[in-house]
């Protein structure tokens, strides 16, 4: 579950939404990794990877009707939201600067 932004620690949590069974889901978690090391910024975000199967609730909680989603939740608010399957230009973009 991702847990609030804290004092000392104020980064966004980015929340990968997957299933291990998928294998569109393990191709876009490659890609995410990739984009995040490609800009060297893997810390700015605190990162949980939520498998659905595991967490149905989670996954209802945050509406997730389709795998993988990307969630970036700020400040106690969705700040960026991405389904499906996406490639590394749609997660830079929306990951931003």
């Amino acid at each position: 579950m991702p847990r609030p932004q804290t004092p000392d620690d104020p980064r966004p949590t980015l929340v990968y939404f997957a299933s291990r069974r998928s294998g569109p889901c393990r191709r876009v978690q490659a890609f995410l990794d990739q984009v995040l090391q490609s800009r060297r910024n893997h810390e700015t975000f605190r990162r949980r990877d939520v498998d659905v199967d595991d967490q149905p609730e989670l996954a209802q909680r945050f509406e997730i009707h389709e795998l993988p989603t990307i969630i970036v939740v700020d400040e106690g608010k969705i700040a960026q939201r991405l389904e499906g399957r996406v490639g590394i230009p749609q997660i830079r973009t929306a990951l931003g600067a």
